[in-house]
């Protein structure tokens, strides 16, 4: 499973070994969005977009985010055609479609090098353009 936060261009991606759950969604957004948003945003407020995933809407992730002071957009259930990051999911999907990676490494090797092709204006056509909004 891989993990990617966008704003008003591409984050960090994680690509993830084990099931996710709140336990380790947290040390995703610990170790990827807090660096991301820090890198994005500096001091500046942004409100935080995720779907409502089990691991997303656990208790425990919920006090996680309030911790750290970072407040997450409300999602309504069951509209994951409203998620940006949904759509450029598809982006990279289409951008690889010929690709024919061999092995695992190569897959993620194929994932990270269309992920960096990304570009700030694909993220600004994306609809609803941002995962951690400014």
């Amino acid at each position: 499973m891989v993990w990617g936060a966008m704003s008003s261009a591409v984050g960090p991606l994680c690509f993830l070994r084990s099931k996710v759950n709140a336990a380790v969604y947290q040390e995703v957004l610990e170790h990827f969005m807090l660096p991301a948003a820090d890198q994005l945003y500096g001091d500046a407020d942004f409100i935080f977009q995720q779907d409502l995933a089990p691991a997303h809407s656990a208790k425990a992730t919920s006090t996680w985010f309030k911790d750290h002071g970072i407040p997450v957009l409300n999602w309504p259930a069951n509209s994951p055609d409203l998620n940006p990051i949904e759509n450029l999911w598809g982006v990279m999907k289409r951008k690889m479609r010929y690709d024919r990676p061999n092995n695992a490494e190569e897959l993620k090797a194929t994932i990270r090098v269309t992920w960096a092709l990304i570009t700030p204006e694909q993220c600004h056509r994306t609809p609803c353009h941002a995962a951690l909004l400014h």
